[in-house]
């Protein structure tokens, strides 16, 4: 039986991925959770085999959880499950330790067969994010400016883009103040902005975030 846990800040999408898991008779949800300090909590106290896990949630971001986990729980596995197919969150996911990548326009047996994969050892990438990898490394391809961060980087940039400051985002990193500065520095001195309100453009142009509509 492979005990999986659901990491997703929306109600609606854990509802509806419990519907999906729940005609598979050799997974079981052992738990959800809405946010990351929640996953966190849940995961040393359910100890599941697998997180289905989102990128984009207040807080903590998914960056920030597989590091932590991959470092709490290094035999969980963690398949990321996100609407950001673009570079670089495929990439810099997979770098920081997840074992799978799919989009949540993917199909229910896909995130069965992922599920099942990555719980015996193996990685799984959805075939629109494997081609997106692999466009990516051809001579010639236009990469994103974000390609140049590392992970760490990515998370700093991730939490400014949320309005957080320098104090904030150390006390959620388990990071100094100097240290997030310095990261901060590095986002800017990478992808050659200046301020917030340019690195929002950018993050927008390239896919990054997006801007929600209500």
């Amino acid at each position: 039986m492979i005990k999986l846990l659901i990491v997703d800040d929306h109600e609606l999408v854990r509802t509806g991925l419990k519907h999906i898991l729940s005609s598979d008779p050799k997974i079981m949800v052992v738990g959800e959770a809405g946010d990351g300090e929640e996953a966190m909590i849940k995961n040393r106290e359910l100890q599941p085999d697998v997180i289905l896990l989102d990128v984009s949630m207040p807080g903590l971001s998914g960056f920030e959880i597989t590091n932590r986990i991959r470092q709490s729980t290094p035999d969980t596995k963690i398949i990321i499950l996100t609407v950001h197919a673009e570079s670089p969150f495929p990439s810099k996911l997979l770098d920081a330790g997840a074992s799978g990548y799919l989009t949540k326009g993917c199909e229910a047996t896909e995130l069965l067969a992922a599920i099942h994969s990555v719980a015996v050892g193996k990685r799984y990438i959805g075939g629109d994010i494997a081609q997106q990898l692999a466009l990516s490394l051809l001579p010639g391809t236009s990469q994103s400016p974000f390609e140049s961060l590392t992970a760490r980087e990515m998370e700093v940039a991730l939490m400014l883009m949320q309005g957080m400051g320098a104090p904030e985002i150390a006390e959620i990193m388990r990071l100094s103040p100097k240290t997030v500065a310095t990261y901060k520095y590095r986002v800017y001195d990478k992808l050659k902005v200046h301020k917030e309100v340019e690195l929002m453009k950018m993050a927008l142009r390239y896919g990054i975030i997006e801007i929600e509509n209500h």
